[in-house]
């Protein structure tokens, strides 16, 4: 096993209900900037709870970040903090929203131009303004991590950034949230939470036993769940099994001792940040197309993973790995998941070309657990997927 630091300050504050609670959780004389998306808190009585829970705080509202938080629309947040000299952050919605708020605490007290924090990728360990979240659509497992990607319009970039003066103080996690949510965000939140499973698990045999099986049980239980709760979302069993699932998923407790890859990732982001393709239908697309490229350096995880999560009973590595990969695959398109880059755009010709030269810009000579994920491979992984 690795050398590793487990640091996690968030509240978890989970169950039904608990958005009353934050009267508790928000200092009393706090001066708070309420951020959202698009509007569904409104039509989900997610608002009003919140709203009747904030009653005698001082509240400014700021709505509109998007999916794919943009930087531009985050700094207008960031001044209209400045100009009211608010103090307190509390994020409602999804993983977007969370993040869109991480760079938000971030950017305020910033010495320098905040674009920085994205393009240099800047550790934040201090100066934060401090911040709560309510979880809308879980997936991203924002909500209990010190990470966040944003999106740089003017370049067309979507970039992460992190730190430990990016957890959130609290997180309100209230599983009922989610039945309203359309098919389509919960399909994404399962395949979401599923792929950053893999990219902590799906590297080389090690030695660190507990953490493959935390991994393998939130495959197992994603796998159990994740149809079923796309039809019932009203059903509490599912969709607080589907929320804490997702949470586990990339707060951070999987991914110590362990190798960890994250190419599937970079090459998606760069999918979203092109074609506007949602950010869980990237990784479906290039996920099986990486485990295939990356075959010989895989296949003894992935083996691994066919027979323990999937049941495959092959008795060679390579047959069992291959098996593993397409019951992935299967399993994806039970979602409702499109495989491939062209069943989202036309123009996809010159994508792969375009994704190695930005890698390349950046000094990105090699990703993945191995650092063997090289331009040449990113190429073919991002053509296999057309």
């Amino acid at each position: 096993m690795l050398n590793f630091e487990l640091y996690n300050p968030v509240n978890m504050v989970f169950g039904k209900g608990q958005i009353a609670k934050l009267s508790k959780l928000i200092p009393q004389n706090a001066k708070v900037l309420l951020a959202y998306g698009g509007g569904s808190i409104f039509k989900n009585g997610v608002h009003a709870q919140v709203a009747e829970a904030l009653k005698g705080y001082e509240v400014t509202e700021f709505g509109g970040i998007e999916p794919n938080p943009r930087y531009e629309t985050l700094m207008k947040a960031v001044t209209l903090i400045r100009e009211k000299k608010l103090d307190y952050i509390l994020a409602v919605g999804g993983g977007s929203v969370i993040d869109g708020v991480k760079f938000i605490s971030a950017a305020v007290n910033f010495e320098g131009d905040p674009v920085d924090i994205l393009v240099k990728r800047i550790r934040i360990e201090n100066n934060t303004m401090p911040f709560g979240t309510v979880l809308t659509l879980p997936a991203t497992g924002s909500e209990m991590n010190s990470g966040a990607v944003v999106t740089i319009d003017k370049t067309q970039e979507k970039l992460s950034f992190g730190g430990p003066a990016v957890f959130p103080q609290f997180s309100i996690c209230d599983p009922t949230v989610i039945s309203s949510l359309p098919k389509r965000q919960l399909q994404n939140g399962v395949i979401d939470a599923y792929t950053h499973v893999m990219e902590q698990y799906l590297t080389y045999p090690h030695d660190a036993l507990l953490q493959d099986r935390f991994a393998e049980s939130i495959l197992q239980t994603l796998i159990e769940i994740g149809p079923d709760v796309v039809e019932n979302p009203t059903d509490y069993k599912l969709a607080s099994n589907f929320m804490w699932s997702c949470t586990m998923a990339l707060n951070g407790l999987i991914q110590k001792g362990v190798p960890t890859d994250w190419a599937t990732h970079m090459i998606g982001h760069e999918l979203t940040a092109l074609y506007e393709i949602d950010h869980a239908r990237t990784l479906a697309i290039i996920g099986p197309n990486l485990y295939r490229v990356m075959f010989d350096s895989k296949k003894e995880k992935l083996a691994q993973y066919g027979k323990r999560v999937w049941g495959i009973t092959a008795t060679n590595v390579d047959g069992a790995a291959t098996q593993a990969i397409e019951k992935t695959v299967q399993f994806f398109h039970t979602m409702g998941m499109e495989t491939k880059i062209s069943n989202y755009t036309a123009d996809y010709e010159k994508t792969a070309d375009f994704i190695v030269k930005r890698f390349e810009e950046r000094g990105w000579k090699g990703l993945g657990e191995r650092q063997n994920v090289t331009p040449e491979k990113v190429k073919a992984i991002v053509e296999m997927s057309y």
